[in-house]
């Protein structure tokens, strides 16, 4: 921690919602989004001590934050159903409103991971590059790679579906 010394605590409180936003974007629903930020917020809690300097507080919570969604996302691989639906239950019913556009959730949801994610944090959190880069911990180069295939499949997708 540096010298000002906030805790992690403090530092938390001011960036909840930012981080549901971020985490509903990449998961794609609210009850795994919440899921997910609060599992990010025990793990900041728990691991605060390795965090050196408070100025990149956002970078390592929100590092946190996408770890939290990729391991949501596996885990949502591995489910297995083990009751029937309830009676009256419509799979292809019409989800809850949640105040984002649907087939945009439906495309986003096509992309893997690690495409969606870039998608997310530069059109959504309207990121550069070379942040995105930092806060993932990848070259920029991959970044633009992730994004102009993710972009592309998006396009198609969207395209097919309103063709």
């Amino acid at each position: 921690m540096s010298e000002q010394g906030a805790g992690a605590g403090s530092l938390l409180r001011g960036r909840m919602g930012d981080a549901y936003r971020l985490a509903r974007a990449i998961l794609l629903d609210d009850r795994d989004a919440e899921d997910a930020v609060q599992e990010a917020v025990l793990s900041a809690w728990r691991r605060q001590a390795s965090m050196r300097d408070d100025t990149k507080f956002d970078q390592w919570f929100e590092r946190i934050v996408v770890n939290q969604c990729r391991d949501q996302l596996r885990k949502r691989r591995r489910a297995v159903p083990v009751a029937s639906p309830p009676i009256g239950f419509d799979p292809a019913g019409r989800p809850p409103e949640t105040g984002t556009d649907a087939d945009l959730d439906r495309a986003l949801a096509g992309l893997g991971f690690d495409h969606r994610i870039v998608v997310v944090m530069r059109y959504l959190q309207d990121r550069t590059v070379d942040d995105i880069a930092t806060r993932l911990g990848i070259p920029a180069g991959t970044v633009k790679s992730r994004l102009h295939n993710a972009l592309k499949a998006l396009k198609a997708d969207l395209e097919s579906n309103h063709g």
